[in-house]
């Protein structure tokens, strides 16, 4: 196998992306590159399962702790900041191995994604408020008033995508459907490309994700969760704030639910959460994405 001008993993949560990564950057002098909106923020490298110390000694990492979790974060910002680090890869020779669950990144990246506008601070903060206030079932109704096609895409029950549309609306003026035509501009061309997506046996991710969250608290999640609403309410009431187990074990510090409650209820939401990214890949990436149950069946050298 020729050298990659890129390689992209994909992959639900534990399904080990991380690893496959790691090992293709060293066979290729790569560098590791970040496509999980939650590993981009400080402060969660144990909640979000960001790569250890020892990993991103060994090869080069980007794009991992790096973003103020009180500040707004998207798909948007990480494209705009893709533009340079590939370029600068690019000069270095370095194949950068961009790994993550995050599908809407990738789409973004092969420019199936609109980069959208930037919400002025004033209207965020006035929907982040209305957000924190009002039951999401309120904010719907504000939303299908406003832009009816955009309410029936979006869940009742899903705050975060009720709050973003409607600082969107409010910013442009315009419908979401106009603003997310998918056609955004390629950061990366089809050739030279490696796409792989990992599609483990359910029952494996599943022992997978409790194992793992068990080693998260062995190595000091509740620590970290505390540590982070130490922060602030902008760090909690933004994306940071929905990492799967930080709330929980934020309940059971405050004496709300036993450690054990809380440890299954944080196991249950992430394997809701894989169940969701796996659909996601499903329906979204091609056959141009090769398909492993295993990590250890890509073999680049035959």
């Amino acid at each position: 196998m020729e050298k990659p001008k890129a390689i992209l993993i994909a992959g639900p949560t534990a399904s080990g992306k991380s690893a496959l990564a790691l090992r293709l950057a060293r066979r290729w002098g790569g560098a590791v590159v970040n496509a999980d909106s939650m590993q981009v923020f400080s402060g969660l490298r144990i909640l979000s399962a960001r790569p250890s110390d020892a990993e991103t000694g060994e090869v080069e990492h980007r794009l991992y702790g790096h973003a103020d979790p009180a500040a707004p974060y998207s798909a948007g910002h990480w494209l705009r900041e893709m533009a340079p680090l590939l370029a600068e890869l690019a000069a270095r020779d370095r194949v950068p191995v961009v790994c993550g669950g995050t599908g809407l990144y990738f789409k973004a990246l092969l420019g199936g994604f609109d980069d959208l506008p930037e919400v002025p601070g004033a209207i965020r903060a006035h929907w982040r408020a209305r957000g924190a206030s009002e039951a999401p079932e309120a904010l719907h109704r504000e939303l299908a008033r406003r832009d009816p096609e955009a309410a029936r895409t979006i869940r009742p029950s899903d705050p975060t995508r009720i709050v973003r549309a409607l600082e969107l609306v409010e910013t442009t003026g315009r419908p979401l459907g106009e603003l997310r035509r998918g056609e955004g501009r390629p950061l990366l061309e089809p050739g030279g490309v490696v796409k792989l997506v990992l599609a483990p046996d359910r029952a494996l991710l599943r022992a997978r994700i409790a194992a793992r969250f068990d080693a998260m608290l062995a190595e000091g999640a509740l620590a970290e969760a505390l540590a982070f609403r130490d922060r602030g309410a902008a760090a909690m009431e933004g994306l940071a704030g929905q990492a799967i187990g930080l709330r929980e074990l934020l309940a059971h510090a405050d004496g709300a639910l036993p450690l054990e409650a809380a440890r299954d209820l944080a196991v249950t939401r992430t394997r809701q959460y894989a169940k969701r990214q796996e659909t996601w890949f499903r329906n979204q990436f091609g056959p141009d994405w090769r398909r492993l149950n295993d990590p250890a069946e890509f073999h680049p050298d035959g």
